[in-house]
């Protein structure tokens, strides 16, 4: 280098443009939680507690000599599998198999989907108003940029606003069940989405990795409801162009660390994901493949799981009802959606100096800055200790 040249540019890292990870702010209020005498109860996250089925564990146990590489679009016996438990399972038959993608962990697909999808500068990720912040910050890793958008009119706002700056909205991104309020989009107003947005060539994605914790009776799954899918045909008319759906087996399953999701839906899509996948080398391990066909293909362990969270659901519920909080959506999913009017930060204190840990509605985005979401991911033993340790909680 010359001497009195300017050098190189420095380095912006990919981090820095990102916000905080929200569950860093949480460490004060769960050092308090538990200092409680009776320990910590944590509902401020969704991980599962129980242990992972026995015919999942075997499926992966009997799949642990696997010296080759695996295939990136997935085994077509897992591929065949997903497409039968949609049928079977959400009510949307005729998937087609070379549409399905196994996906490690459905978050890593939600964090890097717009990019994957070749999204950029002066593109528009629409996501709900409360929502999961990975929609928001997969945005920002491709270079686009987050709009809060919930509904048709919601869409139309935000491609107004990006039509004047010259860019375009590429991706909408539909949450049902929600995260974090537990709410479900019915068949209307899935439908409205993609008229509107196959009106505009606009890919739609939908996070569904709740479908099967289904509350309400049009919802549940053990009375025969269900909670519907994107690629329901009452939704998109059977045709799926252009239409992504996400699902993960963690909540389902108690899988969350295995990784083992998918993506299923447009053909051409989900092309375009694997030939961006196969170079990166975003393969789902093959045993891993193999616990994920096994555990789609039981229901039996599924609708077991389902009832355990009904059971703590009815207690958590109960006892903060008692103490004073209205509960809000809440018709699907691992949480209660929940506030007593008060800022989130502070009734996250409130809760903690009873020995008991929520996630603050603010980690959702302004619109949830009033309500926590209390999760349902504990063992019986602590969720049997929530309803004395908000016993002295009124409004």
């Amino acid at each position: 280098m010359r001497p009195g040249s300017p050098g190189p540019a420095p380095r912006r890292p990919r981090g820095a443009g990102l916000p905080d990870f929200p569950w860093d702010s949480l460490a004060g209020a769960k050092a308090t939680a538990a200092a409680h005498p009776g320990g910590l109860v944590d509902l401020s996250v969704g991980t599962p507690v129980d242990p992972t089925p026995e015919v999942v564990a075997e499926a992966l146990r009997g799949a642990a000599d696997a010296p080759g590489y695996p295939q990136t679009h997935g085994t077509p016996a897992l591929r065949e599998t997903v497409s039968a438990w949609f049928a079977r399972r959400r009510g949307v038959p005729g998937v087609d198999p070379d549409g399905v993608l196994p996906t490690i962990g459905s978050k890593e697909l939600v964090a890097w989907l717009p990019l994957l999808l070749g999204l950029g500068p002066g593109d528009v990720v629409a996501h709900p108003g409360v929502a999961y912040p990975t929609y928001d910050v997969g945005a920002r890793l491709a270079g686009a940029r987050p709009a809060v958008a919930d509904g048709v009119a919601g869409l139309a706002a935000a491609e107004e606003q990006a039509l004047q700056t010259g860019g375009r909205v590429g991706l909408v991104w539909l949450n049902s069940p929600s995260n974090p309020t537990g709410a479900v989009l019915e068949v209307e107003e899935l439908a409205a989405v993609v008229a509107w947005a196959r009106e505009r060539g606009i890919v739609v994605a939908s996070d569904e990795c709740y479908a099967e914790l289904g509350w309400d009776e049009r919802h549940d799954a053990a009375r025969g409801g269900l909670v519907p899918s994107l690629l329901d045909p009452r939704v998109c008319g059977g045709d799926h162009t252009g239409l992504l759906c996400v699902y993960s087996t963690s909540k389902q399953s108690n899988l969350a660390g295995y990784r083992a999701a998918f993506v299923a839906g447009d053909v051409a899509l989900v092309g375009e994901l694997l030939a961006v996948r196969k170079h990166a080398g975003m393969i789902v391990p093959w045993p891993v493949q193999v616990a994920l066909a096994a555990a789609l293909a039981d229901d039996a362990h599924v609708d077991a799981q389902r009832e355990r969270y009904r059971a703590r659901r009815d207690v958590v519920r109960t006892a903060l009802e008692g103490a004073g909080f209205r509960v809000d959506a809440s018709g699907a999913g691992l949480y209660l959606w929940a506030t007593r009017g008060a800022d989130s930060r502070t009734t996250v204190a409130e809760l903690a100096a009873r020995g008991v840990l929520a996630a603050p509605g603010d980690f959702y985005g302004p619109a949830g800055a009033r309500h926590v979401r209390i999760a349902l991911t504990a063992t019986d033993e602590r969720i049997a200790e929530v309803p004395g340790r908000l016993a002295d909680l009124r409004a």
